[in-house]
């Protein structure tokens, strides 16, 4: 088969293969205070070391704090999971506030911001300067946005099966991956209007932006028709040398050649920047990226590295292994910034994406239209009549085109549904989403900015009472004294092996240690 054909029938043939799927989260957030201001102080101990701990460590702020599960074969467990590692944190807080909303409370002035900090040892000091890294080339206030980060992977036979081409495991496995992600790019507009929570911010983040924003309530900004303003220019997207990237998903090689370009080769304004300054380290090279996870993407390919290993040479040697979403805003609904009937929502999303009919991109596989229909979605998703481009390039409403990919994605709940012996849960949340479609107020960027505004209270304010009522409820649930008492001795060995690694004689300066690093792209 094609990647131009359906492979529904053989999936229906074969349901067995979507007990299998796996999937789990990354889900951040910040520190702060009881007055909404960031939090200033350390990563509280009570959580562990976020060197080592595998569970709980912070993306780029010391107060941003990165909830880690592990992988699991139905959404409930995953949802369970993340929920005890959310309430573990909560009781260990103190007088500190979990922030629930992606765009962030109060900042302080830029020098402020403290960026996360992993202990003296070279892989600690490789993560802290490759924060400073960023703070150079985007800002603290950018790095301080936080977000859902959605991980997918489907069985080996499942390639096999469903006869994707390749004349290995490796090869098909790879090549169906692409083609999942290729649809995402095509569809992925279709997710931020749906889960899109980010419409307003504080005037504290708006330093340097020239975007048409208007005021909606006390300190509180938004463009008229917004649904996740963390995925506008004003957060990740348009950054001048990643956008000259424009990585192609038609096959793992010009993936990988771009992208070894991109960490490879030096950038005019980071060069000015330099290495270092007043003898101290302030980014890990002049690059357009420092290191493959500086590509601010929506979706990406990943294999897990062995010890050692770059993410490219993983990539290359043993090709995909799963996908990751990263343009999911927190859910400010939900305690856990992800509901559970939104995970039921992305599985059947990422199961009709790689099913579906996939085409490669022409124009060397820089789907312009693509990457313009997200933007316009995150800008403007709610304005009536708003126009898209499908990939035939003809013209056709947000509704239209929303109402048609629904459709086609009822066969998938019903055979997710139908695998795991469920009771029509992916189903009911496909017409969840389909509610959206007929009525734009329903969407949580819509409902959000009725709520702010309804209350009176400015966008800080007011994310501060749900934020704080939703802590006090994962606390007041109480959690299982046994996963209590495992995070509690996780907590310990964790800060213990950092010790160890930090009490180690250096056998290598850090100028060798990132030589090393370099040196295994090979």
């Amino acid at each position: 088969m094609t990647f131009c054909q359906t492979r529904l029938p053989l999936l229906e043939d074969h349901l067995d293969l979507l007990k299998h799927m796996n999937r789990g989260v990354e889900r951040e957030g910040l520190r702060v205070t009881p007055v909404a201001t960031l939090a200033a102080t350390d990563h509280p101990k009570a959580l562990g070391s976020t060197l080592t701990h595998k569970k709980i460590t912070t993306d780029y702020a010391e107060a941003l704090l990165e909830l880690i599960t592990g992988t699991h074969q139905d959404s409930q467990s995953l949802y369970t999971e993340l929920k005890h590692i959310q309430q573990f944190v909560a009781t260990r807080l103190h007088n500190e506030v979990f922030w629930n909303q992606s765009m962030p409370a109060h900042l302080p002035d830029e020098e402020d911001i403290r960026i996360g900090w992993y202990g003296s040892s070279n892989e600690g000091l490789f993560r802290n300067i490759y924060r400073r890294g960023l703070a150079e080339r985007y800002g603290k206030r950018m790095q301080c946005i936080a977000g859902v980060h959605y991980n997918l992977s489907l069985p080996d036979e499942f390639w096999s099966r469903l006869q994707f081409p390749g004349e290995d495991l490796q090869t098909q496995r790879t090549n169906g991956y692409l083609a999942l992600i290729r649809n995402f790019t095509r569809y992925a507009w279709l997710l931020m209007y749906l889960f899109g929570a980010s419409p307003v911010v504080s005037s504290d983040f708006l330093t340097g932006h020239r975007l048409p924003l208007e005021q909606v309530g006390p300190d509180t900004y938004t463009l008229p028709w917004a649904t996740s303003l963390r995925m506008s220019g004003l957060g990740y997207q348009n950054k001048e040398a990643q956008a000259e990237l424009q990585l192609c998903y038609n096959d793992l090689n010009t993936f990988l050649l771009r992208m070894r370009r991109a960490v490879t080769s030096v950038w005019p304004d980071y060069e000015k920047i330099g290495t270092h300054r007043n003898g101290d380290w302030v980014q890990l090279s002049n690059n357009i990226l420092q290191i493959e996870n500086e590509y601010y993407s929506n979706i990406r390919p990943k294999r897990n590295p062995h010890e050692g290993e770059r993410p490219l040479s993983a990539l290359a040697n043993r090709g995909v292994e799963y996908v990751e979403v990263r343009c999911l805003d927190i859910d400010p609904y939900d305690p856990m910034g992800l509901a559970l009937s939104s995970c039921y929502f992305l599985d059947t999303f990422l199961l009709f994406c790689v099913t579906e009919p996939s085409p490669f991109f022409a124009d060397g596989g820089f789907c312009q239209d693509s990457k313009n229909n997200f933007a316009k979605v995150v800008q403007e998703g709610r304005r009536p009549g708003l126009l898209l481009k499908d990939p035939d390039t003809k013209e056709i409403s947000l509704q239209e085109w929303g109402h048609q990919i629904l459709t086609r994605m009822r066969p998938y709940a019903k055979a997710l549904d139908a695998s795991q012996g469920l009771d029509g849960v992916h189903e009911s949340a496909l017409a969840e989403q389909e509610r959206k479609i007929l009525n734009s107020s329903e969407c949580p960027s819509a409902r959000l900015l009725r709520d702010i505004e309804s209350s009176g209270l400015s966008f800080v304010e007011y994310t501060l009472q749900q934020s704080q009522r939703q802590q006090q409820q994962l606390i007041d649930e109480g959690l299982p004294t046994e996963v209590e008492a495992h995070f509690e001795q996780m907590a310990e060995e964790t800060i213990a092996q950092q010790k160890e690694i930090d009490s180690r004689p250096q056998t290598q300066s850090f100028e060798e240690y990132l030589k090393d690093f370099e040196d295994a792209l090979g």
